[in-house]
């Protein structure tokens, strides 16, 4: 199956577009999109990718579903498109870091440039219809990004990986923690953020331990 993908990430997950999972996975998609209002825009899915090929890859941010409001979601786990008010998850991260790193709370939330130093901005299901949270979950993709986390998992070394709230650290449990490092804290969403995400210093404490591996820091 022709799947377009960045070169580097389709070498490591080509198998995957064999499988039967996937075939189901694509039909279904692309019926949602023919007929709903689904988002990101179609030719966004794979923008993670895209943006942080797997030999650039330093740290992984998994996410779960993407935005379902108009003009949010673009294929990075958190980040919403340029103009388009920051949702409440990003401003407490925005405020995080200014607390952790000082860096001063930016009118964006467009994410880009954290993908293009090596942050993959992951979630776990890559598409949704609109105004319907959870809509295209159990349908393969969670499969196919776990597949994506088992591959940095077992081919790379030395990457940070933020798990931030319960579901992401049940899907972080097959990262190998005797090569890389993982970070965990409560979900920065307004629920949740109170109870361990504010003051878990996850921004500087990942530039810490890439100074260690010889790696440039992000620039949050």
């Amino acid at each position: 199956m022709a799947v377009k993908i960045e070169e580097s990430w389709h070498q490591v997950l080509k198998d995957e577009f064999e499988k039967e999972y996937f075939k189901e996975l694509i039909e279904f998609v692309k019926s949602e999109y023919a007929t709903q209002q689904v988002f990101p825009p179609g030719n966004l899915i794979f923008h993670a990718f895209e943006k942080t090929p797997f030999d650039q890859v330093k740290v992984v941010l998994i996410g779960q579903d993407p935005y379902h409001g108009p003009n949010q979601a673009h294929g990075l786990a958190f980040s919403v498109q340029e103009g388009v008010t920051p949702p409440p998850s990003l401003r407490n991260i925005f405020k995080e870091i200014k607390e952790d790193v000082g860096k001063p709370i930016p009118k964006s939330g467009n994410l880009e440039h954290w993908a293009d130093q090596g942050v993959l901005l992951l979630n776990a299901t890559l598409t949704v219809r609109a105004n319907t949270a959870g809509s295209h979950q159990k349908k393969g993709w969670e499969e196919f990004t776990d597949a994506a986390i088992r591959a940095l998992s077992e081919k790379k070394q030395g990457l940070v990986f933020l798990l931030w709230g319960a579901y992401a650290q049940k899907k972080g449990a097959i990262i190998d923690t005797s090569k890389h490092h993982v970070l965990q804290a409560a979900h920065p969403s307004p629920f949740a953020a109170d109870k361990g995400f504010f003051g878990c210093r996850h921004f500087s404490k990942t530039n810490a331990y890439l100074r260690e591996q010889g790696q440039p820091e992000i620039n949050w």
